[in-house]
């Protein structure tokens, strides 16, 4: 069996001297593994850095089998490496989160495009820490956990809405909130509006899509913690935003 695509590397693991199995998130056979062959050898070794966006082809005589890629680097991400501290923590953040949240083998078409886009945006715009804030929203949807923001769990008002439910994941309006504000998260007007965003209301958002993270995504998945890669990059881009 053979097929070609175009993916995402999220992480490699050394197997034997140079060889590593590598996981690549392809655009239409989801997140897979497979074996690269001379993956350590110096010529070969920054294709499969996590984050860089490359051409594969896989094959195995059994669908069920790991089977072996070949890989093409088209885009490194090095320069995100080297844009800062806070560039590299969110790149380790949508790569581990990624891997540790996609089944294999199962196409996620809509979430490829929204994290290619958030990865070509990362140290090349101001904008990107908002559009990382919506890629966890969108991987939350995808994954079957996604928030229900369009009205108020309470009263159904469409305006006015300042709280997210723990328990429901629904927006809950000021007037709905009542008593209970403080056993709600934030819900910031970055996560409501189609643009803009300061970076206080990107932190509180982070930590309401933490919240469901942690507690619906990790927790539907057994035993296993969220990566603490994500947490890495919560944590430090609090620190920066003052918040």
């Amino acid at each position: 069996m053979e097929w070609q695509d175009t993916g995402t590397v999220l992480k490699s693991r050394r197997h034997g001297e140079t060889s590593a199995i590598a996981e690549i998130f392809t655009r239409a056979h989801g997140r897979h593994a497979g074996l690269v062959r001379g993956a350590f050898r110096r010529v070969s070794a920054p294709g499969l850095q996590p984050g860089t966006l490359v051409d594969v082809t896989w094959r195995s005589r059994l669908d069920e089998h790991l089977g072996t890629f070949t890989v093409e680097p088209i885009k490194s991400r090095y320069p995100v490496v080297l844009s800062g501290r806070l560039e590299l923590a969110a790149l380790n953040a949508v790569t581990a989160l990624l891997s540790f949240a996609l089944p294999e083998r199962e196409p996620q078409p809509k979430l490829y495009e929204h994290t290619v886009t958030l990865l070509d945006m990362i140290g090349e715009t101001d904008l990107w820490p908002l559009v990382y804030l919506r890629w966890e929203l969108a991987l939350l949807e995808e994954m079957g956990f996604g928030l229900d923001l369009s009205e108020c769990a309470v009263t159904g008002a469409r305006d006015m809405l300042a709280y997210v439910s723990p328990r429901s994941g629904r927006a809950v309006s000021v007037s709905g909130a009542g008593d209970w504000k403080d056993r709600l998260l934030p819900l910031p007007p970055c996560m409501l509006a189609p643009t803009g965003g300061t970076p206080t209301e990107i932190a509180e958002g982070l930590r309401t899509t933490g919240y469901f993270l942690v507690h619906r995504l990790a927790g539907s998945l057994g035993e296993r913690p969220l990566p603490q890669a994500r947490q890495r990059f919560a944590d430090l881009f609090s620190r920066r935003s003052g918040h």
